[in-house]
C-alpha cells in the first residue's frame, strides 16, 4: 500500500464495475438543483464583444482588428454554437468545446497586464452574452507572475487566460468520477483555443505549474467549490517581441502515498476534493525564475518526436501516412469546424472509408504536418510521451477487424488482436451504442505509476487534459471530414484493459468513438 499514490488510488476507487455500477446508479438526479453552467457577478462592468464578431475585411483600424481577433478567439473556444431543447422544455445551449452531460464546468478568465484598450485588470469571459466582465480593476501581472514561478511567457506577453473548474457542475451528476471528466473537458477547452489561435494570430504558451493558493488568490477563487487548473500566456503574433521559443509546460507536485492518511476511510463523495487538495503545488515548492528559464523540455514531449512504446512482431502494420487535411485557402474551413462540431448520438451502419481515419491520426498526432496551413507545428501539451493509443476497428474499408496500437512516430497501426468486438465495445461502453456502432473507437491511456513518478499526483490533471486535447483535435478532424465523432468518459475500466491485452497499471483515460453519422 506505500507504494500506492493518492491519484492511483483514486483512479482505481472511481473505476466503473459491472457489478457496482448499477447500485451507483439507484440515487436519481435532483433537477431541481442541477448548478448553474455560468457565473453572475453584482459587481463590475461589461465589455461587449459582439459588435467585433463581424467579418469586415474592409476595416483597417487597428484598434477594431484587436478587438475583433480577441472576440473570435473566445468564440471560437468556448461561445455559444446551439440551442436545443430539453425533455423539462428548457433550452440547453451548447458551446464550442463539448462538455460531458452539457454541464461545463470550466469557466474562463483574462488577466490583462494593461493596455490602452484593455486596462490591468481581472476579467470574466461571459458566455451567454459574449462579453468580457471586469471584476476587479488593479494590476494583477506581478502576482500571476509569482503564481506562476516566473514563467518566461509572461515576461512579454500582455494577456493571459486562466482555466478553472466549477467541481460541483459535474459532481451533481458524476459524483467522485467527475475529476477526470473535469480534466477532459478542460483539455478539450485548450484543445479548441490552440486551433483558435491558428485563426487569430495568438499562440497559447500553456502553464500548468504554477502556485495553486497563489492563483486561485489572485481570481478570488476558493481553490474548494472552484479552483484554477490551467493557465495560457496569449502571445500576440504581430508583435514580434511575443514571439517565443516554447517552454516549459509542467512541474511536479509532491506525491502522497497511501499510508501517509489511509484513504479508504475519505468517504464516497469527498474523493474529488481530496485529490485535488494533495495534488496542488505550494508557493515554496521551490520553483525559482533561473529553474525556469534553465528548464529543459521532457526529452519526448509535444516538441519531441514521440516514442512508439509497443511492438508486437507478429501483428500486421498499416501505414497511416496521408496527405494533410486542407483547411481552405484562408483556413476559412476551420472557423465553421470550430462553431458547426457537435457530438454525435447514433451512428449508421456504414463503412469508414480508411483514408479519413488515417488523415484524424494525421491531424492529431502531426500538426507539423500542417505548419504550411499556417498552424503551430508544435503546440503545447503537458507531457504527450506519456499518453498512448488503441484503436478498435469495427467497420473500416480494407482495414482487418480487430485491436490496433498506434505507433505516432513510425505513423503505423501495429495489430494487438484479430476480430470483431462490437459486443465487447457496447458492453465496456456501458451498453452505449455508440460504442457498439462506431466504425472506429480510439482510447488513449496512460501509465499512471510512470506519470507520477515523474510529476507526482498532479500527474492526474496532466494526463486528462492532454488525452481531452488529442480527442478535440480528433472531433475538429471528423468534423471536416462530415463524420460523426463522440468522447466517451464512462466505461469499464479493468474491461477495456483485457479488451487492448494491456497492463492493469496502464490507466484508461479516455476513449472517442468515430463513425458515419445518419443523413438528414
Amino acid at each position: 500500500m506505500a507504494d500506492v499514490s493518492i491519484a492511483q488510488h483514486y483512479h482505481q476507487r472511481t473505476k466503473y464495475d459491472p457489478e457496482t455500477i448499477a447500485a451507483m446508479g439507484q440515487k436519481g438526479l435532483d433537477w431541481a438543483q442541477q448548478p448553474l453552467p455560468y457565473k453572475d457577478y453584482k459587481l463590475g462592468h461589461e465589455i461587449d464583444l459582439k459588435p467585433y464578431l463581424e467579418k469586415d475585411l474592409s476595416n483597417t483600424d487597428a484598434d477594431w482588428r484587436w478587438w475583433q481577433r480577441l472576440s473570435r478567439l473566445l468564440i471560437d473556444s468556448y461561445g455559444l454554437t446551439a440551442k436545443v431543447m430539453t425533455f423539462s422544455g428548457e433550452p440547453m445551449y451548447l458551446r464550442a468545446a463539448p462538455s460531458a452531460g452539457g454541464l461545463y464546468p470550466a469557466e474562463v478568465y483574462l488577466v490583462s497586464r494593461g493596455r490602452s484598450l484593455l486596462p490591468a485588470g481581472l476579467y470574466n469571459y461571459q458566455v451567454r452574452t459574449h462579453s468580457l466582465w471586469r471584476f476587479w480593476d488593479d494590476h494583477p501581472w506581478q502576482a500571476l507572475q509569482a503564481g506562476c514561478f516566473w514563467h518566461p511567457s509572461l515576461e512579454t506577453t500582455q494577456l493571459a487566460l486562466v482555466v478553472s473548474a466549477v467541481f460541483e457542475r459535474s459532481a451533481w451528476r458524476y459524483q467522485d468520477r467527475a475529476y477526470r471528466r473535469v480534466f477532459l473537458d478542460s483539455g478539450h477547452l485548450l484543445g479548441n483555443f490552440e486551433i483558435a489561435g491558428t485563426l487569430c494570430d495568438y499562440r497559447p504558451h500553456l502553464i500548468g505549474g504554477f502556485a495553486d493558493e497563489l492563483i486561485n488568490r489572485l481570481l478570488y477563487l476558493d481553490g474548494v467549490s472552484e479552483s484554477a487548473i490551467a493557465l495560457m500566456a496569449l502571445s500576440d503574433l504581430f508583435q514580434v517581441e511575443q514571439n517565443l521559443p516554447p517552454a516549459r509546460t509542467a512541474l511536479p507536485s509532491p506525491t502522497h502515498f497511501a499510508l501517509e492518511r489511509v484513504p479508504e476511510r475519505v468517504p464516497e463523495g469527498e474523493l474529488l476534493g481530496y485529490l485535488h487538495e494533495h495534488s496542488a503545488i505550494a508557493a515554496d515548492a521551490g520553483f525559482g525564475q533561473q529553474e525556469q528559464k534553465n528548464a529543459t523540455l521532457p526529452l519526448s514531449s509535444s516538441h519531441n518526436p514521440l516514442a512508439d512504446k509497443y511492438n508486437f512482431p507478429f501483428g500486421i502494420t498499416v501505414s497511416t501516412k496521408t496527405q494533410p487535411i486542407p483547411w481552405g485557402d484562408r483556413l476559412e474551413d476551420l472557423e465553421n469546424t470550430l462553431l458547426t462540431r457537435r457530438s454525435t448520438r447514433r451512428y449508421v451502419n456504414a463503412p469508414l472509408i480508411r483514408a479519413d481515419l488515417f488523415a484524424l491520426l494525421d491531424f492529431s498526432y502531426h500538426p507539423e504536418h500542417y505548419r504550411l496551413q499556417s498552424f503551430d507545428s508544435a503546440p503545447d501539451y503537458f507531457d504527450l510521451s506519456l499518453i498512448e493509443t488503441f484503436v478498435a476497428v469495427s467497420n473500416v474499408e480494407m482495414l482487418e477487424a480487430g485491436c490496433y496500437y498506434y505507433a505516432p512516430q513510425a505513423e503505423e497501426l501495429r495489430q494487438i488482436r484479430f476480430d470483431q468486438f462490437r459486443k465487447d465495445l457496447h458492453f465496456l461502453c456501458l451498453g452505449q451504442e455508440l460504442g457498439r456502432d462506431a466504425s472506429v473507437v480510439i482510447f488513449h491511456t496512460a501509465n499512471l505509476a510512470t506519470a507520477v513518478e515523474k510529476y507526482g499526483d498532479r500527474a492526474y490533471r496532466y494526463l486528462h487534459m492532454d488525452a481531452g486535447h488529442l480527442g478535440q483535435r480528433l472531433n475538429l478532424a471528423a468534423t471536416q471530414r462530415n463524420l460523426g465523432v463522440s468522447g466517451i468518459a464512462g466505461f469499464f475500466d479493468d474491461q477495456v484493459n483485457e479488451l487492448l491485452s494491456i497492463p492493469a497499471e496502464e490507466a484508461v483515460l479516455y476513449i472517442t468513438t468515430v463513425g458515419q453519422k445518419p443523413s438528414r
